[in-house]
């Protein structure tokens, strides 16, 4: 499994030893490393779109839409300028 679905927020450094282990496990097909959570819904990356990590805490990408969902409709902005900020939202996932 790739990690490319799993984006890294938070500025933490991989120590040498953990990207040794990455690198081995992108060349090896069929060593998968361990799955990442989501820390509002508990669903592994494998089984979501995007998973963003942050320090010490994880959100994937259905979670994320969630949230915005609902800040838009807290701040009742009008539905062409939402529409516009979902747009942007799932071109960049």
């Amino acid at each position: 499994m790739s990690d490319s679905k799993v984006i890294s927020l938070g500025g933490a450094k991989k120590k040498k030893k953990e990207k040794e282990q990455e690198q081995i496990q992108e060349k090896i097909p069929g060593i998968n490393a361990e799955p990442v959570y989501c820390s509002f819904c508990n669903r592994p990356n494998t089984q979501v779109a995007k998973m963003v990590q942050g320090p010490g805490v994880n959100i994937c990408s259905e979670c994320t839409m969630i949230a915005v969902q609902y800040l838009i409709l807290e701040d009742k902005l009008p539905s062409e300028e939402a529409q516009k900020i979902l747009d942007l939202f799932w071109q960049k996932i």
